[in-house]
């Protein structure tokens, strides 16, 4: 017998979703579902890379942000962008940011090449060599190396000797290859996801490196999401949900191990915030599909009109939508650069005109000295359905 089977009897490497409620398995077909529509639906390159750089910042800032670093969420994107200036004081904190966005990037690059490569020791100990890298460490605390001395997390937890971690870490990798987390065709997607927050779940268990741990378990958990397609803005979720509701995260963590090894609390936990994640993710995308409808519409109304007042007034009706508010009359030169030349040296009236004639299409709306876009006209483009009442 090792010793983590008398000192941590959780960690029992068997995976039983029997117990699993209904609700989990609606919630992982629902991600399922929308992570292949995310993948699927073609988006205009800039929402493209604004979703990209939007989530992984989030990402990154929500895995550093639950080991105490207080970067914002607006820095870490300064930081994506190759902006971020902090004093001496917060470089290290820039350091930890800057090492999380380079593996992020570096994972993606090499999982979604023909074969990426399979979780084992090497590649997780390789994580936690990029997660610490150039950090100011204890001096018993090597990058990428098992530790070697015994830890307790958060004055609670006490993690498995040092002498089991690495028998332990292959023992996690041959498991997360094996039958207990075999898809059936079609479930894909949903074992990877079963998969990723059990391995991130054990990884914090076993706790195997000095430092950086938590890091590491939330790479190898954002590695395997993408692996099995799921979209990259998608993959940072689950970290960005951690995060955001940091208190029940290490109180599911908790309990994992008091419990003795139920996983499915936690699992239930982690995958009901990504579900409502996705839903956030899947506004953008709507908004973005309802803008294009919204323009072809518009250009339609339009067509074979080339008067520079017909021109000016199809600016106005698609600078409203993008808006997506009401707009004070006055301000309507200052929407967009275009609407400031077409409105260079005309009067108040010729506004008023315009808006008339957007109104007569039935393209905009009048309150007072406001108007706005009438995008909800394409609900009428919609296949007909009964929209139920809420109780």
């Amino acid at each position: 017998m090792r010793t983590y089977e008398r000192t941590n009897p959780w960690l029992k490497f068997h995976l039983d979703m029997r117990p699993a409620s209904p609700e989990i398995w609606l919630d992982l077909g629902e991600i399922a579902s929308k992570c292949e529509h995310l993948a699927n639906l073609p988006l205009r390159p800039e929402t493209r890379e604004q979703m990209h750089r939007i989530y992984l910042a989030k990402g990154v800032a929500a895995t550093t942000a639950i080991e105490g670093n207080t970067l914002s969420e607006a820095d870490v994107r300064k930081a994506v962008e190759g902006k971020l200036k902090v004093p001496p004081s917060k470089e290290y904190m820039k350091q930890e940011v800057d090492n999380i966005i380079a593996a992020c990037n570096g994972i993606g690059k090499a999982v979604v090449s023909s074969d990426p490569p399979q979780i084992s020791a090497e590649l997780i100990s390789s994580y936690n060599r990029q997660v610490l890298e150039s950090l100011p460490l204890d001096k018993d605390i090597v990058p990428g190396e098992l530790r070697g001395h015994q830890v307790v997390v958060g004055d609670v937890y006490r993690a498995p000797v040092a002498a089991d971690c690495s028998y332990l870490l292959e023992k996690l990798c041959t498991w997360l290859q094996g039958e207990d987390f075999k898809a059936t065709k079609g479930r894909e997607t949903v074992y990877a996801i079963i998969k990723a927050i059990i391995a991130h779940l054990y990884l914090v268990w076993i706790h195997p490196f000095g430092d950086g741990n938590g890091r590491t378990a939330r790479l190898v958990e954002f590695h395997i999401l993408l692996a099995a397609g799921v979209p990259s803005p998608a993959a940072h979720l689950l970290s960005n949900h951690y995060n955001q509701t940091r208190s029940e995260y290490y109180r599911q963590l908790d309990q994992a191990s008091k419990s003795g090894g139920d996983v499915i609390p936690f699992l239930r936990y982690a995958v009901c915030g990504f579900v409502d994640g996705l839903h956030e993710q899947m506004n953008l995308v709507w908004d973005q599909i309802w803008l294009i409808v919204w323009r072809d519409h518009v250009h339609e109304q339009f067509q074979n009109r080339t008067h520079p007042s017909d021109l000016r007034q199809k600016q106005l009706a698609m600078d409203l939508a993008v808006k997506a508010d009401w707009v004070v009359v006055a301000d309507i030169p200052e929407l967009s650069p275009p609407l400031a030349k077409a409105y260079a040296g005309k009067t108040s009236k010729t506004i008023q005109r315009d808006i008339n004639r957007l109104k007569k299409m039935d393209l905009i709306s009048r309150e007072g000295r406001k108007v706005r876009a009438r995008v909800e006209i394409i609900i009428s483009f919609l296949p007909l359905q009964r929209i139920p009442k809420e109780n």
